[in-house]
C-alpha cells in the first residue's frame, strides 16, 4: 500500500500515544496536540486512514490503530531506531540532533538496506536514547524503566534512556556530560524542592526534580 509521508507520520504518532504511552483515551485533540496540527486538520487525516482501513476511528471517540496500520507504524519506529543508532555510534551526530535526520531516513521502505543497516550495528536492541529496537517480524520487549527521582538516596545507577528527547533537554544532558550509560549516585535530596545532587566522574552537580524524572535509570 502507498502512503504518504504525512499518513506514515500520523500511524507513528498513534502507535507512540495508543502502544508505548498506553494512553487508551486518546482522542483526535491528543494527537493534533501530539502533531502540532490542527484538529480539522487531524480529523481529517484520520478520515482518510479510516478509509484504507488503517485505523479505526469515530468522531470524537478514542483511536485505534488496526493491525496493518500498527505493523506499518512499528515498521517506521524500526526503521528510525537504527538509523539514529547508526547516526550516533558511525557518523558522530549528537543525541541533539539524531532524531531530526532519522525522521527523513525512516521513510525510505528499501527492506535490504534496513536488513543490512541493522547486521552492520550489530543486532542492537535499543536505541541511542534507550528505546527498544522493534525486530524484523515487529517483536520487541520495552524496558522496565525507573526514573532517577525515584531512586532512594545513596543510589548508584546508569543511565539508559530519556523521557524527555527534546533538543534542547538532550543539549543540557550534553553540557553536563552525561549520555547514555554515565554512572550517577545520588548524594542529596533537599526537601524544600526535591532538587538532587549527583555525583559522576569525581564531579558533583545539583540537578532539578524535573530533570530527575525525564532520565531514566537502571541500578
Amino acid at each position: 500500500m502507498e502512503l504518504s509521508i504525512a499518513e506514515e507520520n500520523y500511524l507513528k504518532a498513534l502507535f507512540h500515544l495508543t502502544i508505548e504511552q498506553k494512553n487508551s483515551k486518546a482522542g483526535t485533540n491528543q494527537l493534533a496536540e501530539y502533531l502540532g496540527v490542527s484538529p480539522a486538520s487531524a480529523n481529517a487525516m484520520l478520515k482518510r486512514l479510516r478509509e484504507k482501513e488503517l485505523v479505526k476511528y469515530e468522531r470524537y471517540g478514542k483511536l485505534e490503530l488496526s493491525a496493518s496500520g500498527s505493523k506499518i507504524a512499528i515498521d517506521m519506529i524500526r526503521r528510525h531506531r537504527l538509523w539514529e543508532s547508526f547516526l550516533y555510534t558511525h557518523l558522530n551526530f549528537g543525541w541533539d540532533e539524531i532524531h531530526e535526520v532519522a525522521e527523513q531516513l525512516e521513510h525510505i521502505h528499501s527492506a535490504k538496506l534496513i536488513s543490512q543497516l541493522e547486521s552492520f550495528l550489530g543486532f542492537p536492541e535499543y536505541d541511542p536514547h534507550g528505546d527498544a529496537i522493534p525486530k524484523a517480524d515487529g517483536k520487541y520487549k520495552p524496558a522496565i524503566k525507573k526514573t532517577l527521582a525515584s531512586m532512594p538516596l545513596g543510589s548508584k545507577v546508569r543511565i539508559v534512556a530519556v523521557k524527555d528527547s527534546s533538543v534542547a533537554f538532550l543539549r543540557y544532558l550534553n553540557s553536563l556530560g552525561l549520555m547514555l550509560s554515565s554512572e550517577i549516585e545520588l548524594k542529596e535530596r533537599r526537601e524544600f524542592d526535591q532538587s538532587i545532587q549527583i555525583r559522576y566522574e569525581g564531579k558533583e552537580v545539583n540537578v532539578s526534580q524535573k530533570f530527575a524524572e525525564n532520565v531514566y535509570v537502571s541500578g
